[in-house]
């Protein structure tokens, strides 16, 4: 079982970013993918979500700018981040959630890619 993420880099202020998530040893499409991050000293937070079934949410100071996305053909989640801010640098890490009826949740965090955006 294993979360491989990848796509960090340093950018500009307003230039992009996208990351992946690569899963393997589960069954993929049935997997809700949760994209954190978390800034040193900092609570981890969620940034983006897609269910199961490609519902996505996101937290209110990404809105518009982040696009979470999943190719289930291809056991992989995406993190399209747009109009990157300053404010976004952070580690972010990709988090598997499968729900088991009747047993605890199936949960996998991947390694964390470093995104590092300057003014």
């Amino acid at each position: 079982v294993q979360l491989q993420a990848s796509g960090g880099g340093s950018v500009q202020a307003g230039e992009s970013l996208r990351l992946s998530c690569v899963a393997s040893g589960f069954y993929f499409p049935n997997a809700a993918i949760n994209w954190h991050r978390q800034v040193s000293g900092s609570q981890r937070e969620v940034v983006a979500s897609i269910t199961d079934t490609g519902t996505t949410t996101y937290l209110d100071s990404v809105k518009s700018r982040f696009t979470a996305s999943r190719d289930n053909a291809k056991n992989t989640a995406y993190l399209q981040m747009n109009s990157l801010e300053p404010e976004d640098t952070a580690v972010y890490f990709c988090q598997v959630v499968i729900t088991i009826p009747g047993a605890q949740d199936f949960v996998v965090w991947g390694h964390g890619t470093l995104v590092t955006v300057s003014s």
